[in-house]
Formats: structure tokens, sequence, C-alpha cells
């Protein structure tokens, strides 16, 4: 088992997993919430579907942003980041969605990895319960650390955490922000700050 990471926390990926990382999964896990009352009728009773996505923005040194990894492009021009695909429901155990690093191949003008999420549909994250990001070593399938996303609310995206160089390391850095959103692009603003 990995580290639970609070928000605003930092750490070393590499110390964590114990040597020297090559790839990283970052897994995006969710349910949809137990609908309550009249509106549980109309949808069935159940809990229904809901639609998180996960995407990957890459910033290099001056911050600029060069590429995003989300639904509509499975994978970095540059061929280090994949998506996994897109998963409408959150249903299952485990990883609804993964985007896989190639931390070899990520080029090295790149600095910075911000992982986020995003409900296409509008829907916000008061339908949503049990969310959860986490960094896996690709090489082992070890958990790094999780970072649990709990915060139900009126919002409809996260910027989720951060994968960053540093000393010639790669780090994280939970960032956990709450914003609006149906796309990566439009929380640019908020992740400015952040790089």
């Amino acid at each position: 088992m990995g580290i639970n990471l609070q928000k605003g926390q930092k750490i070393s990926l590499e110390k964590e997993a114990g040597g020297g990382l090559s790839q990283i999964v970052m897994g995006l896990g969710w349910d949809a919430a137990k609908s309550k009352g009249m509106l549980g009728g109309l949808f069935g009773g159940g809990g229904g579907s809901i639609d998180l996505d996960a995407s990957c923005l890459m910033f290099d040194d001056s911050g600029n942003l060069t590429d995003t990894v989300w639904f509509r492009q499975l994978g970095s021009k540059d061929g280090s980041i994949k998506h996994t695909g897109d998963n409408l429901t959150g249903e299952g155990e485990g990883d609804d969605e993964q985007i896989i690093v190639d931390l070899t191949a990520v080029p090295a003008g790149i600095k910075s990895l911000v992982f986020t999420v995003n409900n296409f549909t509008g829907q916000d994250f008061s339908q949503v319960e049990n969310a959860f990001c986490r960094i896996v070593n690709g090489a082992n399938n070890s958990e790094i650390a999780r970072y649990d996303l709990g915060a139900q609310g009126s919002h409809n995206a996260m910027i989720m955490a951060k994968v960053y160089r540093h000393g010639g390391e790669w780090k994280m850095h939970a960032i956990g922000e709450t914003g609006q959103g149906r796309t990566a692009e439009q929380l640019l603003p908020q992740i400015k700050p952040h790089l």
C-alpha cells in the first residue's frame, strides 16, 4: 500500500517507490452517489451513472501548455503519455480511468504534468462518491500514493495533482483544488499558480 496524501502534500515518487521509476500510472476511480428522495425514483432508484474525465496537461519550464491528453486525444504527440480510454459510468472496482506515463520518454523540456478531473456532461461532484486518484508504479503495479478526492459539492472539476521534475527526480504535489470546467483547458487560469 502506498502513502495516503493530504491536500498540499509533496512527496518524492522515487523515494516512495523505493528506487528508480520508469513508468507510472495515474488511476482515477469514482462511484455515482446513491440517489436520495424523489429524484431517485425518476432515475430508477439506483445510483445511476456519472462520467468523470481524467486529463493530463503537459507544461514546459516557462509554464506554457504544450499538450493535453484526454478522452478526445488519447496519447501525447511525443508518445510518452497514453490514456486508456473514457469510462462513462464509474461502475466496477478499482480504477475507472487510467493515464499511463513513460517517465523515461517525457521530453526533457517538460517540467510538469498536471492531472485534472472534469465532468464533461455538467454534473457536479454532489453526485459523486468514493472518488480518488492514485499513482501506481507501472513496473510492478504497486501503489505509490493515493489521494482521496472526497470533496462532494457544486464544483464539476478538480485539479488533482502535479507530477513534476525537481532536482533530477520526479515528485508529486497533491493539489486537490476544486473548480468549474467541462474540459481541463477551462481550468488553466487556476492551474497556472501551481506551476
